[in-house]
């Protein structure tokens, strides 16, 4: 696990500058504090920042092949590089490592671009290939790690695991993207392939790229996808079965590791999986770690304390206060773009307690995607069922109607919410499934952006995003379409984020055994009933564990890692908030209606309303801007 960064020269041979190199490999020091390397030579430079996890003592990077005409960075592990490594010898090639980092040089000389084909693992990596005059970039099939990229005004293409990095050169201007901004607002995060800055881009999931000096930088080329056919011919016990064997061999790939090596147990179904899968596979007690949390309505530690008494793990529990907001700056500079998923902030906790510990953890992340697992998988069924009822014009003509007429309650369970329902019913499926996922929804973002703000955006509208997957989701069944947004979206842009910046943050490596896309593409093969039956969600996984988990932690209901952002915001963030928000680096933008933010923070405050997202969103936005240097000048220059 580590740190990449680098420049390439897409236009020449320039000798790339030392000090600027350095400057962006040390802006990643969290990433990779065992050691650090650059390379050099005209035309392209590396930088490598290393947590050393496996082949310790000749795992360095960069890494070359004999005659050094193919250099390599890498950031994540190859889980089936042993594998890899017996049949490249087969094919003559000679390792001087026991590293996964080699196997991808030399999968590289055998198979080219269609190296990323062989590769099983999570995985961001640059290559530059002397004798092909290029540089290949690719990224892991679910995003599990991130790769940054931006090409200056003079030439020179920029890369990065972190934005932070790309910035530190200091020749990319920082002009914010009007469209990244109504998706941040929108989603709570900047989706891929965007950035916050127009002129740096994500990497997206299961992509790579292809740069050929002296030719225009093109468009990265999806390499994989996952098709949902749900057309397994399984029963219900035979595929219980095949799940448990899968879970396992996902589990067994990721104990590979010359460190110490753990999980999360914060005692849901997924992570309670893993940890049952690992301590059958090792006779050494697993290393466990929870947090707690000082209010009960967010305590979930009973539970995760049953899995680890059944399993006698090394179980080691810190309870969090339910005021434990000071991380509000520091979330900023570890995201380096606005994020506002404020279960950010247990997730930088449980991964400190985890490094105390460990240096390598697995945890249940992707389960609900994959599963089925989503309380709002349930919900939007439900409306599916009434939508699928009527025609789309008869639905907006009678149902559009009757949310404008019907008060809003947002106190009040979604489910009882029929303003919500009518708003959802009137809708097609997928922007009625942007709506449920939205943070800021219409019509309170549309009132929250200025006039000059809504100019700039030119009718871009971030429902968008939503749009362009679903066009490739290749499938009608309801339930898989919006798991399929899922992976594409929420998985990447809000999950993955936060666990690589809060874990990469503490020196700390994630593996993620239920986003093996082995184990992904299978389940998405069987049928819809399996994942969600009835109020059931999650119905095969729970099924197979049962064996394995107590029936109180697999049907349970549902927790979530949460924080009591409302209370904070009527309480100690109180000041601070209202102070940030209207006299703050936001407030000097010009994107927002003043008028609007006032009217949120005086319901919010009373307890009229609750507008504990929006404003959190807003907060966090003021500290990106604060974070970056920025202020007034992003508006005029995104104009």
């Amino acid at each position: 696990m580590c740190g990449i960064t680098g420049l390439f020269d897409t236009r020449g041979q320039r000798l790339p500058e030392r000090d600027r190199l350095q400057r962006m490999n040390e802006s990643q020091h969290h990433r990779g504090p065992d050691e650090g390397d650059l390379h050099i030579e005209p035309g392209v430079g590396f930088g490598h920042r290393r947590l050393s996890v496996i082949d310790i003592a000749t795992g360095q990077q960069p890494i070359f092949n004999d005659d050094k005409s193919v250099a390599l960075v890498f950031n994540g592990e190859v889980y089936n590089y042993l594998e890899l490594m017996d049949a490249l010898r087969g094919h003559g090639y000679v390792f001087r490592t026991k590293s996964d980092s080699e196997v991808i040089v030399r999968a590289w000389e055998h198979w080219g671009e269609d190296c990323v084909h062989h590769l099983r693992g999570m995985f961001a990596f640059m290559i530059h290939d002397r004798r092909r005059d290029c540089l290949f970039m690719a990224r892991d099939r679910l995003g599990v790690k991130p790769l940054h990229y931006a090409m200056t005004e003079d030439g020179w293409l920029l890369f990065g695991s972190e934005l932070k990095s790309l910035m530190a050169h200091g020749g990319l201007r920082q002009e914010m993207d009007p469209r990244a901004v109504e998706a941040y607002f929108a989603l709570g995060y900047v989706p891929d392939p965007w950035t916050i800055y127009r002129h740096a881009q994500k990497l997206a999931p299961g992509h790579r790229l292809l740069v050929k000096r002296g030719q225009p930088l093109g468009e990265p080329q999806r390499y994989w996808d996952v098709k949902f056919t749900l057309d397994a011919k399984i029963g219900q016990e035979e595929a219980a079965e095949e799940l448990r064997r899968r879970l396992t061999e996902a589990v067994k790939l990721r104990l590979k590791a010359e460190v110490p090596l753990g999980a999360f147990l914060s005692g849901g179904v997924d992570s309670s999986a893993v940890v049952a899968a690992m301590a059958e596979l090792d006779a050494q007690p697993v290393n466990t770690c929870s947090i707690g949390f000082d209010d009960p309505k967010f305590n979930e530690t009973e539970f995760a304390q049953m899995v680890a008494d059944r399993y006698r793990t090394n179980h080691r529990v810190e309870t969090v206060s339910s005021d434990d907001f000071g991380l509000v700056d520091m979330l900023a500079h570890l995201y380096d773009e606005p994020y506002a998923d404020s279960s950010a902030i247990p997730t930088y906790r449980v991964c400190e307690l985890a490094r105390k510990h460990v240096t390598v953890a697995l945890s249940g992340d992707g389960g609900d995607e994959t599963f089925g697992g989503y309380r709002r998988y349930k919900m939007h069924m439900m409306e599916e069922r009434m939508r699928s009822a009527f025609p789309l014009a008869l639905r907006k003509g009678v149902f559009g109607p009757l949310a404008k007429l019907y008060p809003k309650a947002d106190w009040a369970p979604r489910v009882f919410r029929a303003k919500t329902t009518f708003q959802a019913i009137a809708r097609s499926s997928v922007d009625a499934y942007f709506n449920t996922m939205g943070l800021v929804r219409d019509p309170l973002r549309q009132q929250l952006f200025s006039d000059s703000f809504k100019r700039d955006l030119q009718g871009w509208h971030a429902s968008e995003v939503f749009h362009h997957h679903a066009q490739r989701a290749g499938t009608d069944d309801p339930l898989a379409l919006i798991q399929y947004l899922d992976i594409h979206t929420y998985l990447p842009g809000d999950i993955n984020t936060k666990v690589d910046r809060a874990s990469m943050a503490h020196s700390l490596e994630v593996r993620e055994p239920l986003m093996d896309h082995e184990l992904v593409e299978w389940v998405a093969t069987l049928p819809s009933s399996l994942k969600l039956r009835g109020q059931e969600g999650k119905y095969l996984f729970k099924k197979s564990l049962e064996p394995l988990l107590p029936h109180d932690v697999l049907y349970r209901p549902k927790m979530g890692f949460a924080v009591p952002l409302a209370r904070w915001l009527r309480g100690p963030l109180r000041e601070h908030t209202r102070n940030a928000l209207q006299n703050g680096a936001l407030a000097q933008t010009g994107w927002f209606n003043a008028s609007t933010i006032a009217r949120l923070l005086d319901q919010h405050e009373r307890g009229a309303l609750d507008h504990a997202q929006p404003l959190w969103a807003l907060l966090m936005f003021d500290a990106f801007l604060r974070n970056a240097g920025l202020g007034a000048a992003p508006a005029r220059a995104a104009a």
